[in-house]
């Protein structure tokens, strides 16, 4: 409790410096600076770009790629989007004191928090796979409800954007969530959009559209359930499959920049599939692993592996993490979203 009035005092103490790390620079600020025109602004935005982060991250090939944005323009652009973003290197005194401001959104388990360290890490990537009836799109429906909790409760105080891979998302889950803590209903369904993708290229273009949506309002959760369903179908056989990895770790490398520009935490899910592997089965190892392969692990910045206990009762096991260390916990899948086991 103590460390909690602590952080809170921090963060009223440094309201301006949180709220300039935390909050993404809107494009328009740099019309009108070294001829840089409306229409440009305009032009940027038809291309994806929305904010002054997502230019200064992005290669300056991607904008050339851009209909009526030239060399010298692309240069122009860039340079007044560097003076905005900070991009150099930073002391461990500076990004520890920055990542002491780290929101965390609670999972609805004080067991699964514990294990993560608080909850859900906003501003990364958090993957969270296993077999079906893991629990994993019951775990995406009430980060959705608990997003928009206070700070205090263990929310965010944001909204959340959900893409659909699967036609998996269900609002009357969000409701019972939402009265587990005395939610209005109507109220938690307006501050979660959800869009149901239909191929690979639709579900990178929803996040084009996510990201134009952070901008307008403001956001603390985006889930992607699954992120690789469609590409389980869109691209079939060894023939297709460096195209399958080059076009996701597109779709991942755009997921990782929103994390970067908006400070928000991004939930994806991901299906097993069972290793041909007699070593593994010989030394009673797993015999199942996420797909993805290389490309989804190395993008992830916490992943999760759910598997199945006694009746509603589900392991999640810290699978890769940078800071926290390999372990377990239970909770159960409830009426009213993810809890506790109860003993």
């Amino acid at each position: 409790m103590s460390a909690q009035v602590e952080r809170s005092t921090n963060e009223t103490n440094n309201d301006e410096e949180i709220e300039d790390a935390g909050q993404a620079k809107l494009i328009s600020c740099i019309e009108g600076i070294n001829g840089i025109t409306a229409a440009d602004i305009t032009k940027l935005k038809d291309g994806g770009y929305y904010t002054v982060e997502s230019i200064a991250y992005a290669p300056k090939k991607h904008l050339l790629t851009i209909k009526g944005i030239s060399e010298a323009k692309a240069d122009k652009i860039m340079a007044e989007a560097s003076k905005l973003v900070v991009m150099g290197f930073k002391s461990a005194t500076e990004i520890h004191q920055s990542r002491a401001n780290i929101v965390f959104i609670s999972t609805g388990s004080a067991e699964l928090d514990r294990l993560l360290g608080g909850g859900i890490e906003t501003g990364s990537i958090t993957e969270i796979f296993g077999e079906f009836r893991t629990g994993k799109t019951q775990l995406a429906h009430t980060l959705a409800v608990n997003c928009q909790l206070p700070i205090d409760m263990g929310g965010a105080e944001g909204k959340c954007l959900w893409i659909d891979t699967e036609g998996t998302f269900r609002p009357e889950r969000l409701v019972a969530c939402a009265e587990r803590y005395k939610m209005a209903a109507e109220s938690v369904l307006d501050n979660v959009a959800s869009a149901r993708a239909y191929n690979t290229d639709h579900q990178t273009q929803l996040l084009i559209m996510a990201s134009a949506m952070m901008t307008e309002s403001r956001y603390a959760l985006l889930i992607v359930d699954s992120a690789t369903a469609l590409y389980r179908t869109d691209y079939s056989g060894r023939g297709e499959l460096s195209a399958r990895q080059m076009h996701l770790a597109r779709f991942l490398r755009m997921l990782l920049r929103i994390a970067d520009e908006h400070g928000v935490a991004v939930v994806i899910t991901n299906q097993v599939v069972a290793q041909v592997d007699g070593a593994a089965s010989m030394f009673g190892g797993d015999q199942k692993k996420p797909i993805g392969g290389n490309i989804i692990a190395h993008a992830s910045t916490t992943r999760l592996y759910l598997r199945k206990g006694r009746g509603e009762t589900r392991i999640c096991k810290i699978y890769d993490s940078p800071c926290l260390p390999e372990s377990e916990a239970m909770f159960s899948i409830n009426a009213d979203g993810i809890g506790d086991v109860k003993e």
